[in-house]
C-alpha cells in the first residue's frame, strides 16, 4: 500500500477518535484510574490507625462488597490477578505434567499461572464475535485429539491429562460460556474463568467469573476499578473458598501465637491499604460503567462511516463493561495496522495492538496448540483505543 493510502486510513482513525472524545490538551492515555469518591478518606484511615497490612478491616469489607456486587457466594482478595488465577488453578486440581486449555489470544498471565504449577498451557483458538475461546472449534479439536479415560480427559497425542479450560473475557467481552460448558462437561474439564478484565460484565444476566468453578479478577492500575495492584478469587463453593483463603495466607493455621503451616501456601493476601482503595472504587462502579458505555456509543457512532475499520461491539447475550474499546481493521487493510498505531500515538492518542499470541512467545513456542487461524487473524487487525470513563465528562453535549 502507498504512503498516501496509509495516511488516509490513519488520519480517519485519528479524526474519529477525536470526534468521540472531543478536544483534549496533551496526551490521552489508553486507560487511567479515576478517583472521585472516598479513596483518600479510606486510605488515610488505614495510615492513621496503622492498619496497613493484611489484617485490617477493609480486606474483609472489600471481599464482602465484591461478593455482593458480583453475586458470588465468596470472594477472596489477593495481591494481583495472576495470583488469583494461580491459586484458582491449583484449587481446580491442576498439577505438574497436566495440560490446561488457554486462549492463545490473551495476556501472558493466563499462561504464566499454568506454568507456575508445573503444568503445560495448551493453546486454543478464539472467535471473532467474542474475541474469546471458540467453543465449536474447540469441541471439534478435542474430538480429534482427546478422550475421557476413567473420568479424566487425556491428550492422546502427548499422553498428558487435560485438567481445565480457562476462558478469558477479552477486554471485558464475555465469551460464549453456555457452549463452553457443554464442551467442558463432555470432556470432564473444570472451567476456571479468567475474568481479570471483566468486572461489571454479564453473560445472560450473570456476572462473569461466577459461572465456572472459580473465577479470577484483577484490579491493576489500568482496570475498571483499581486497588493499585490486586486481584480476587470468586467461587460459589464453600470448601474452595475456605481453601483459597488458607492458601493466600501462607497456609498458616489460626493460633494466637504459634506459626504452623500445614502445606505450601502463598503470601498472596491483599493488604488493607489496597482493599481500602478498592472499597472506595467499587462504590463508583455504576458511574464508571455508565460512562464507559456512553464512550462506547460515541465510538460506535464516530466509526460508523470510516471505511476499512469497525468498532468492536459486545457479543449477543452479553453486557460488556467495555474495559478497553477495540477497533478491527478490515482484512484488506490489516497491513496498515502499524501505520495507524504510529499516527494515533503521534497525535497524543494512546493506542496499542492486541497482545502477541502466547503460542509465539519463546517460553511457550513448543507447547501444544490447535489451529489458531482466527487468533492469528485478530492479532493482525485488532487495536485498542482510549477508554478512560472520564473521557465523556467534558463532552456531555455531544
Amino acid at each position: 500500500m502507498s504512503a498516501t493510502q496509509n495516511r488516509t486510513i490513519s488520519a480517519r482513525v485519528v479524526d474519529a477518535i477525536r470526534d468521540a472524545i472531543g478536544p483534549r490538551d496533551g496526551f490521552t492515555p489508553l486507560h487511567k484510574p479515576t478517583f472521585e469518591s472516598h479513596e483518600w478518606e479510606y486510605v488515610k484511615e488505614c495510615i492513621d490507625t496503622e492498619w496497613v497490612s493484611t489484617a485490617g478491616s477493609y480486606v474483609e469489607q472489600f471481599e464482602e462488597d465484591l461478593a455482593e456486587y458480583t453475586g458470588a457466594e465468596h470472594a477472596v482478595v489477593t495481591v494481583n490477578g495472576t495470583a488469583a488465577l494461580h491459586v484458582s488453578l491449583r484449587l481446580a486440581g491442576v498439577t505438574p505434567d497436566d495440560e490446561v486449555l488457554v486462549p492463545a489470544l490473551s495476556f501472558v498471565a493466563t499462561a504464566n499461572a499454568v506454568a507456575y504449577l508445573g503444568a503445560t498451557p495448551h493453546f486454543v483458538d478464539s472467535e471473532e464475535r467474542t474475541l474469546g475461546v471458540y467453543p465449536e472449534k474447540l469441541g471439534e479439536y478435542l474430538d480429534e485429539i482427546a478422550e475421557v479415560r476413567d473420568g479424566t480427559c487425556v491428550n492422546t497425542q502427548t499422553g498428558r491429562p487435560i485438567k481445565a479450560l480457562v476462558p478469558m473475557h477479552t477486554y471485558g467481552h464475555p465469551v460464549a460460556l453456555d457452549a463452553l460448558q457443554d464442551v467442558a462437561e463432555r470432556y470432564r474439564l473444570t472451567i476456571v474463568e479468567d475474568a481479570a478484565e471483566s468486572l461489571g460484565s454479564l453473560y445472560k444476566g450473570t456476572h462473569t467469573g461466577t459461572i465456572g468453578c472459580l473465577g479470577a479478577l484483577s484490579f491493576n492500575g489500568n482496570k475498571t476499578i483499581t486497588t493499585g495492584g490486586g486481584g480476587a478469587i470468586l467461587t460459589n463453593d464453600d470448601d474452595l473458598a475456605d481453601e483459597a483463603l488458607h492458601l493466600v495466607r501462607v497456609a498458616k493455621e489460626d493460633h494466637e501465637w504459634e506459626y504452623f503451616h500445614d502445606q505450601t501456601g502463598y503470601n498472596y493476601r491483599m493488604p488493607n491499604l489496597n482493599a481500602a482503595l478498592g472499597c472506595a472504587q467499587l462504590e463508583q462502579m455504576p458511574s464508571f460503567l455508565e460512562r464507559k458505555r456512553a464512550l462506547a456509543d460515541r465510538y460506535r457512532d464516530a466509526f460508523a462511516d470510516v471505511a476499512g475499520v469497525s468498532f468492536f461491539e459486545e457479543p449477543d447475550e452479553a453486557r460488556s463493561n467495555y474495559w478497553l474499546n477495540g477497533l478491527l481493521l478490515d482484512e484488506k487493510v490489516s497491513d496498515r495496522r502499524n501505520a495507524v498505531l504510529e499516527a494515533t500515538n503521534e497525535a497524543d492518542l494512546m493506542t496499542r495492538p492486541t497482545w502477541q499470541l502466547l503460542s509465539s512467545l519463546p517460553m511457550y513456542e513448543d507447547c501444544p496448540r490447535m489451529d489458531l487461524s482466527t487468533a492469528e487473524n485478530l492479532e493482525r487487525r485488532l487495536i485498542n483505543i482510549p477508554s478512560t470513563p472520564t473521557l465523556v465528562d467534558s463532552n456531555s453535549d455531544q
